[in-house]
Order: structure tokens, then C-alpha cells, then sequence
């Protein structure tokens, strides 16, 4: 049974299922960031995952990444470059990170990871982002029954 990481819940907020994975909102305003988690028991790294299960990644990280650029585009910081990436070195659960990124954000060119405390969203500039990001998502299939 698939269960998620404690440590998802204090950094992000849950979006929806998509056709794999969680879609979650990573709270922090610096960046349009999304993280998405494969709803599967015990997966890890990447091979852990059949080449069906790929595939299905593959179409959901297509998806959140149109969902990051709705996000900055509807927070007026269009996105310059998309950082996909699955680190897993402080939470082994498998996830990816779909980031938004300008070269005047805080980070740039550097990664976002280390950089410094996150920095909350406004609640108007949270629900804009949650907004842009399920209205992007809307048409995404969402996970089987079967996993």
C-alpha cells in the first residue's frame, strides 16, 4: 500500500492523482515548483519502476511541467527554464521536482536545494498558484485503480 513520506506533508501541499503520480505544491514562493510522487509501495529510485510505469512518469511530468509554467505565468514570472530532477538524498520516497526558472531568481544559476529557508506564499499568491496549477492538470488522467 502506497503511503506517503511524513516529511511531503510540512513542504508541500497535495494537488491531485494524476495518472501515476501525487501532484504536490512545493511551498515556497521563490519558485513555481511541483513535486510529483509516484503512487507506488516502496519505489526508491527510478528503475524501481516497470517501463509501463515509466512511460506513465514520462506523461505525468509532461503535464506538471505545463502546470509550472501556468503557475509562474499566472504569478506575472513566466518561466525562463524548467529544472526537472529526482534527488531523493534527504527523502528516499521516490519524487520529482519540476521547477520554474528565471535568471533573476534567487537561486539562478545555481540549484534551488541549500539555498535558504523557503519563503511562504501570501494567500492570495497560494491560491493563484493552486488555481493555475489544477486548471493546467485539469485534463491529465488520473491513476488507475491498479497502480
Amino acid at each position: 500500500m502506497f503511503a506517503l513520506d511524513p516529511a511531503f506533508s510540512t513542504t508541500s501541499a497535495a494537488l491531485r492523482s494524476l495518472d501515476l503520480c501525487q501532484a504536490r505544491l512545493q511551498l515556497d514562493a521563490r519558485f513555481p515548483w511541483l513535486v510529483l510522487i509516484p503512487q507506488l509501495e516502496g519505489a526508491r529510485e527510478v528503475d524501481d519502476l516497470t517501463a509501463a510505469q515509466g512511460m506513465r512518469l514520462l506523461g505525468d511530468i509532461a503535464a506538471a511541467c505545463g502546470a509550472v509554467r501556468a503557475m509562474a505565468d499566472a504569478l506575472a514570472r513566466p518561466v525562463e527554464k524548467l529544472n526537472v530532477a529526482a534527488l531523493g538524498n534527504v527523502t528516499a520516497q521516490l519524487h520529482i521536482h519540476i521547477v520554474g526558472r528565471r535568471a533573476d531568481d534567487d537561486a539562478w544559476p545555481g540549484p534551488v536545494w541549500g539555498l535558504s529557508l523557503p519563503s511562504a506564499y501570501s494567500p492570495a499568491a497560494l491560491e493563484t498558484a493552486r488555481a493555475a496549477a489544477l486548471s493546467a492538470l485539469a485534463g491529465t488522467p488520473r491513476r488507475s485503480r491498479t497502480g
